[in-house]
């Protein structure tokens, strides 16, 4: 596919701030390790070898009785005893780095939870026992695809508002303007707080509640986009030869606001995770158990003799919005059309 040369500047322009260009690299390794995530932290082996057929049980539940053991349940892979069935017969397992997953409780710890980093827990353990490093794993990729989910449909719902009060303005315009004001002067925290506590949480109740607010960031940008372009020459023109109005605002218009659109998405981005760390925060955010970076935040601050837990989720959050800022400053410069690289 051949760019057209404005999207090559903005690329070229893009690549230019270094920060940003390592940084998005940087970012997208870190979310590809946290995509696998059962491959890289997982408390059963990835591949599992006995009696000459080969198994996956991190793909497939196996009961124990497959590899000579009494049970019909699932087969606990860090039993002593299973090891000792599978390796008898000459079978083998491949295990994943950490050899653990987030909910798995060490039971054989050196000293009472949370224990500090080992050999085996390089991360230590929190207040329960589970591995740290494998509930930062996992609890990255929740906080990423929640806000990646929470950035891209909020926006479409503020586009749609924003495009649609700027192109047709008039009393459109006016009434949808002062809902917004209202809406938006609302104590949303506090909303967010009952909510809340009125529904069960979950990943896609906590997204329903957080959309309630979140569309109106883009709508006051693209409405000024749209109602600057929509008396453009081109525009005009293409009323006047019978094109509808869906197809101006999408083929002529939305292009131009769609510049600060992508501006603000990273940001946004970085909205929507701190919004799901302070809920899980409060208590109020994922269920008990998930493994969550803001629910890691809060053991730290209820274990400060257990320093590892709160540097771990600091580190981690820090890092993760650090990244995706430089991230977000290096699209609005490659969008800027006032910066140009030479």
């Amino acid at each position: 596919m051949t760019l057209s040369p404005l999207a090559r500047r903005r690329l070229k322009q893009f690549r230019a701030n270094k920060r940003g260009f390592w940084s998005l690299w940087i970012f997208l390794s870190l979310l590809a390790l946290a995509l696998l995530s059962p491959v890289v932290a997982n408390d059963k082996p990835i591949m599992l070898g006995f009696e000459g057929k080969l198994y996956a049980p991190i793909f497939k539940t196996y009961p124990e009785t497959a590899f000579g053991g009494d049970f019909e349940t699932e087969a606990d892979y860090r039993d002593p005893y299973v090891k000792e069935l599978i390796e008898a017969k000459g079978g083998w397992m491949i295990w994943p780095p950490i050899r653990f997953s987030y909910d798995t409780v060490n039971y054989n710890l050196p000293t009472p939870a949370p224990s500090a980093p080992t050999t085996e827990n390089i991360l230590g353990t929190d207040d329960q026992g589970r591995d740290v490093a494998a509930r930062v794993l996992y609890g990255f990729r929740i906080s990423v695809l929640f806000g990646l989910t929470l950035t891209l449909v909020s926006s479409l719902i503020g586009i749609t508002a924003g495009a649609f009060q700027g192109y047709y303005g008039g009393w459109l315009d006016l009434v949808m303007q002062r809902f917004i004001e209202i809406w938006s002067s609302l104590p949303s925290l506090y909303i967010l707080i009952i909510f809340s506590a009125m529904f069960v949480p979950g990943f896609w109740t906590l997204l329903l509640i957080l959309l309630l607010f979140s569309w109106v960031g883009l709508v006051d940008v693209v409405r000024a986009e749209f109602l600057r372009t929509r008396n453009f020459d081109y525009v005009r023109a293409a009323h006047a030869l019978g094109v509808s109005n869906f197809t101006i605002m999408r083929r002529h218009v939305l292009p131009n606001a769609m510049v600060a659109t992508m501006t603000l998405m990273p940001f946004i981005l970085t909205g929507s995770i701190t919004a799901l760390t302070s809920l899980d925060f409060l208590g109020l955010g994922l269920p008990p158990g998930s493994p969550s970076l803001g629910e890691l935040l809060a053991q730290g601050k209820n274990n400060l003799q257990a320093p590892w837990l709160g540097f771990t989720a600091f580190i981690s959050l820090a890092l993760m919005l650090s990244l995706l800022t430089f991230i977000g400053e290096a699209v609005r410069d490659a969008f800027d059309p006032r910066k140009t690289t030479l």
